[in-house]
């Protein structure tokens, strides 16, 4: 009975060190799933974020290159720096007219 009991101890002890590495690796699995998993998820709001950047970005740039294209035309360039800055040449004389909204104010 000696030796059986013995056994038993061997075993039981076998068993207890399998179920503790068992749950050992169960758990590092587990968590490197989870910190895959939670990465995963970061990446993709981030990608979503940036395609809504990316967007936003292209349309300025097409407004950017009308703008380029505009500004290759000479006259283009004459009429907006007559508007923006009151450029003017020689001969002419500019007269700024007010809108409805400053002659209420």
């Amino acid at each position: 009975m000696a030796t059986v009991k013995r056994k038993n101890k061997g075993s039981t002890l076998r068993f207890l060190t399998l179920g503790v590495l068992s749950v050992i690796v169960v758990s590092a699995v587990f968590t490197t799933l989870s910190k895959m998993w939670l990465n995963i998820y970061e990446k993709y709001n981030e990608k979503k974020t940036l395609e809504s950047t990316l967007v936003s970005l292209r349309e300025s740039n097409e407004s950017l290159e009308i703008d380029v294209e505009k500004l290759q035309d000479p006259e283009y360039v004459a009429r907006y720096l007559k508007e923006k800055y009151f450029y003017s040449s020689n001969d002419e004389y500019i007269i700024r007219i007010p809108t409805g909204e400053q002659n209420e104010k």
